[in-house]
């Protein structure tokens, strides 16, 4: 029976240790035979905070200050274990539902597998690689959103990259919200790698929270040699690690393997009897990594699970971390009849190419009209130009935080003369790229040009947008530096409209002007109106918008010196949809007055941050 034992966890530890030498496989399999407790040798643990911030997909903050931007989670903590709202924090851009209610929000994705819960991601870059044994994350402010936790094989440091990049889950759980608002130390159990890390990445979902949340620095602790497992200490062996593939998608691209008996049955049971249309019916209900799996069952699955039908709609964005040009390769014969594709997150670090993405589209974009590439390092100039060419009808395009392109890129987009939904928060777009655009893109509905910090004028941005795209439904502005109440009269006026307005952190608006009054008595369809960090905004203003815009739902006023609570229960009246409410940091309006208030309206969810 020992021996049985033994042979086990000698192939489970040859499957494990890819990087592992053969002499220590060896070893330990002498240790295990021998009935003898295996001697760990003497390691010194390792601690060490995030030396840099690579990469991420959103932030709170601006681009040309730390004030609430991911990269204060490099080095030693600023506020922990201090809780509350400080600037010196690692704040996302959103949180709970607010933003996915918004007219704005595209559709989900059909064959989203149920484990992913992600919405936004931070890798952070250690000095030393070490084998991980605890990972600590220092939440100072609603904290709980953390989801998943990966370590890379890649060394960020290193002038030889591998050319085999591996992701590792070291965590993952759904989505939780905690109880409390204060600030704690996360430390989940996590697993153990065979491969020494110095590059994170922690994927969060904010969903369930009540309020941003705030991350003030990670802790990575580990040993520099790789323990040798002791017979007490046997890890947990999945039987999905005894698979020779890592990669399912690879499998969807190739022939039917059929069984080497030849006199085996080709019936196919009961599916012979349903009709083809219910067949794909049912399989229309499976993960894409399903349908990979099924279609290895048999020849009549196979055929179902190639049906380009199944194939309308492809989100790969869960498959980020194992999507390379060779799955798209493999994919590419099943994708003629594709509407809507997400390769958000996708080609992290060279694995996808900008000539493996070029030849899926050219192969596979004639149908398209929704492309989500948010967060697509890999794209190039010559990608936007194969986009404008082969989908002629595309309607919706994501390029937030593509922050590497180069800005004479997005002057291709203003070939796609059918797009309605545009989304460049975070790039490098110039104002001649956004004006052409603007010019050719008339039937735009929702336009995002947050923290667009290379535009140099957006007076002029808004009074095209008034002139050209009268349709336009949402606009988000968050930290456009140089909009004045010039161009926000022509926008109000030209955009009549508008149901979505982001004006947050724009410092250059003053209400003294009247031009938020104006907004309001303009914009009679308003339902999201922010207006963050704006120590102008008054009583009138906040009077104006409940006279005229009875469908408002979301307002953000933020910071404000100037708004009292008689104002603010006037909207609250005169509002009856309103659903969020943001008085953070509103010096007249204080706990107290926040507590009236909810008793009154207790739909609202009325919102106040504090500082301990």
């Amino acid at each position: 029976m020992l021996t049985l034992l033994s042979m086990f966890y000698y192939i489970c530890l040859r499957r494990r240790s890819r990087s592992g030498t053969r002499g220590e496989a060896l070893t330990s399999r002498r240790a295990v035979e021998s009935g003898q407790r295996a001697a760990l040798p003497v390691t010194v643990e390792v601690e060490q905070y995030a030396k840099e911030v690579l990469d991420f997909s959103s932030h709170y903050g601006s681009e040309n200050s730390m004030s609430y931007t991911m990269w204060n989670l490099a080095g030693v903590p600023n506020v922990y274990p201090s809780s509350g709202d400080f600037t010196q924090t690692a704040v996302f851009r959103a949180y709970g539902t607010w933003w996915e209610q918004c007219a704005s929000a595209p559709p989900p994705f059909r064959r989203t597998p149920k484990s992913f819960h992600s919405q936004d991601y931070i890798e952070l870059a250690f000095e030393e690689p070490v084998y991980p044994t605890a990972v600590e994350v220092l939440e100072t402010y609603y904290p709980g959103a953390i989801v998943q936790i990966l370590a890379c094989s890649l060394n960020p440091f290193s002038q030889n990259p591998p050319t085999d990049v591996r992701w590792e889950v070291l965590w993952s759980a759904e989505p939780t919200k905690v109880l409390t608002p204060q600030a704690r130390q996360f430390s989940p159990s996590i697993k153990q790698l065979s491969f020494p890390t110095n590059l994170l990445r922690l994927e969060v979902n904010s969903s369930l929270l009540d309020y941003y949340t705030e991350l003030d620095a990670v802790i990575l602790r580990g040993v520099r040699e790789r323990p040798i497992l002791a017979l007490y200490k046997m890890p947990i062996i999945d039987i999905s690690d005894l698979s020779d593939s890592d990669d399912e998608l690879s499998d969807m691209g190739g022939p039917f393997r059929q069984p080497g008996d030849s006199k085996q049955s080709t019936g196919n049971g009961y599916f012979d009897k349903l009709p083809y249309e219910l067949i794909q019916l049912i399989l229309s209900h499976l993960t894409l990594s399903d349908l990979c799996r099924l279609a290895q069952s048999c020849k009549l699955l196979h055929q179902h699970c190639c049906d380009p039908l199944q194939y309308t709609q492809l989100s790969l964005q869960p498959y980020w971390a194992r999507l390379s040009d060779a799955s798209l390769g493999h994919l590419q014969g099943r994708c003629t009849l594709l509407q809507r594709l997400n390769l958000s997150w996708t080609g992290n670090r060279g694995a996808l190419t900008p000539s493996g993405f070029s030849s899926f589209l050219k192969a596979c974009g004639l149908s398209l009209v929704c492309l989500e590439l948010s967060c697509c390092h890999y794209l190039s100039e010559a990608c936007l130009e194969v986009v404008s060419q082969t989908c002629p009808g595309l309607q919706e395009l994501n390029l937030s935080s593509c922050d590497r392109l180069h800005p004479q890129a997005f002057t291709h987009i203003s070939k796609l003369t059918r797009l309605r939904r545009l989304v460049l928060y975070r790039t490098k777009i110039e104002q001649t790229a956004i004006l052409s655009i603007l010019t050719f893109c008339i039937e735009l509905r929702h336009l995002n040009l947050g923290s667009c910090v290379r535009i140099e004028d957006y007076d002029v941005v808004a009074s095209m947008l008034s002139a050209r795209c009268r349709s336009l439904r949402s606009l988000d502005l968050w930290r456009c530096r140089n909009l004045t109440e010039r161009g926000l009269a022509e926008l109000a006026s030209g955009c009549r409209m508008l149901e979505e307005l982001d004006l947050g952190w724009c410092p250059t608006l003053q209400s003294s002007s009247g031009c938020f009054q104006h907004l309001a008595r303009n914009l009679p369809r308003l339902r999201k109106l922010f207006l963050t960090a704006n120590r102008t905004v008054c009583d009138s203003d906040v009077e104006e918008l409940a006279a005229n815009c009875p469908s408002l739902q979301h307002l953000d006023i933020l910071g404000t010196r100037m708004v009292s609570a008689a104002s603010l229960k006037k909207l609250l009246q005169s509002c009856p949809r309103l659903l969020l409410l943001d008085v953070s940091f509103c010096s007249q309006v204080d706990t107290r007055v926040v507590q009236e208030l909810s008793a009154l309206f207790p739909n609202v969810a009325i919102k106040k941050s504090f500082t301990q």
